[in-house]
């Protein structure tokens, strides 16, 4: 075959345009907080607060409450930035407030955004970008995703069929949104998935009629998965407390 994956991603990589890096930090709160006096926490949560809305001016910020819904994580930022420094300063600036001394993170995801080698001219204008733009959906499904090595022996206009199968399916749960962004080289998975979706059922019913396509079948990990409400940072902090 003439045209190889590799090329192909290389002729859209001329554009020349800056990269999107993107990262999920997944935040957990140790329980001796809620101990403290509460004048104490009010002030740990202000220089949290600050150091957000500082970071935040150099890069696109979402917030996300996962209280109650897991045990390893509380609450998550969604971060994409143009710059590696600014993740650094943001992260440490939160860190050593007060709050952020009784936070750890227990899982980070990073990598960058990509246009898909499966996507068309044709495709809806919502798939067929480079940069993820977040949108407004009230709930976030985070998650880790890597093909089996066999896929990636199969003919490109093979792996194309099935993934057109794969994308009709999933234009069918629209207005359900996918953010794909790829890690692979430069992190522990291939690519990190995260879908906007108005409910909880509403994407459930999409990974169901997902699983039934052949591409499905070349999956070889999609956990841990993440359920997040969009929440203000203001509001997450007061439900913790």
């Amino acid at each position: 075959m003439a045209e190889t994956t590799t090329q192909r991603y290389r002729e859209q990589e001329e554009e020349n345009l800056p990269v999107q890096y993107v990262n999920y930090a997944f935040f957990k709160l140790d329980p001796l907080w809620r101990r403290l006096p509460e004048e104490e926490r009010e002030r740990g949560k202000q220089e949290f607060l600050d150091a957000a809305e500082s970071g935040s001016e150099q890069m696109i910020l979402r917030s996300y409450s996962l209280l109650g819904l897991r045990s390893d994580a509380d609450f998550m930022l969604w971060r994409i930035a143009y710059d590696l420094d600014a993740f650094e300063k943001m992260t440490g600036a939160l860190l050593n407030t007060g709050l952020g001394k009784y936070l750890s993170i227990t899982h980070s995801y990073f990598a960058i955004s990509r246009r898909s080698i499966y996507v068309g001219e044709h495709t809806p204008g919502f798939e067929n970008k480079r940069y993820i733009v977040p949108g407004e959906g009230e709930y976030l499904f985070v998650y880790p995703f890597v093909k089996r090595r066999e896929w990636y022996r199969l003919p490109l206009e093979e792996r194309q069929r099935m993934m057109n199968e794969h994308m009709k399916v999933g234009r069918a749960h629209y207005p359900i949104k996918n953010n794909t962004a790829y890690c692979f080289g430069i992190g522990d998975y291939e690519f990190i998935l995260s879908f906007e979706a108005e409910s909880p059922k509403k994407f459930q019913d999409l990974m169901m009629d997902l699983r039934e396509t052949e591409a499905s079948s070349y999956t070889e990990l999609d956990t841990p998965i993440f359920t997040c409400r969009r929440r203000s940072l203001p509001d997450i902090l007061d439900f913790l407390g």
